[in-house]
């Protein structure tokens, strides 16, 4: 008798993706998805956790604001990821006691706007990582609305997500362009994940607690 052989299962078809917002072609948001000018260049660094977060609001800002770019890592040259003229340039948007409003940078010559993405603890860690941050103007951010991140928990009362916080700022230096329009995808993407978990499941464990975002502005 011949011993039987052990048989593997056929492998379970991959879920078939939108190339152009990469995102499952079930939760596509190419319909919401805009592309922007912006007359500032944004830098968002990104915590390598959080580059594998599927929820993170990054890839839909940087796909539709034209100057933004995403670097992903834990230590950055200043001089690579914004360039030689960076202490003059550059802004970043971060809580701090020093921290001015978004005015700064429009009377300050900025050119440049950084951003940390990442839970408050992961863009603390990038701070002290790169400590040439440290030396760079502080915008703070004074949001009259709590974060629409839904699904997603913040420390802070004024925890924004990313795509939030760049938003804001960008309304508070331009006031000829209403930079909201880049929100309808990301306020799509929540109501996808809500769907997907069920509205109990999203009753019970997000409604009680106050949502906030990731960035830690």
């Amino acid at each position: 008798m011949m011993a039987a052989t052990p048989t593997r299962a056929a492998p379970m078809p991959k879920r078939p993706f939108c190339p152009h917002c990469e995102r499952p072609m079930t939760t596509c948001l190419c319909e919401a998805l805009v592309s922007v000018d912006c007359p500032y260049r944004l830098v968002i660094l990104q915590d390598p956790r959080e580059a594998r977060h599927a929820l993170s609001s990054v890839p839909i800002l940087v796909k539709q604001v034209r100057t933004a770019s995403l670097w992903v890592g834990d230590v950055f040259d200043p001089a690579e990821v914004i360039g030689a003229s960076w202490q003059t340039d550059a802004a970043l948007v971060f809580p701090s006691t020093q921290a001015t409003g978004a005015h700064a940078a429009k009377d300050g010559g900025i050119t440049t706007l950084i951003f940390l993405d990442g839970t408050w603890k992961k863009a603390t860690r990038l701070m002290h990582l790169n400590p040439w941050l440290q030396e760079l103007p502080c915008l703070a951010l004074q949001p009259d609305q709590p974060s629409t991140y839904r699904i997603r928990k913040s420390p802070r009362a004024d925890g924004l997500s990313t795509i939030e916080a760049a938003v804001l700022v960008l309304n508070g230096l331009q006031s000829t362009q209403d930079f909201s329009v880049i929100l309808p995808a990301f306020e799509k993407m929540i109501d996808y994940q809500i769907t997907a978990m069920g509205r109990d499941t999203y009753r019970k464990n997000h409604l009680k607690a106050g949502r906030g975002g990731l960035s830690p502005q």
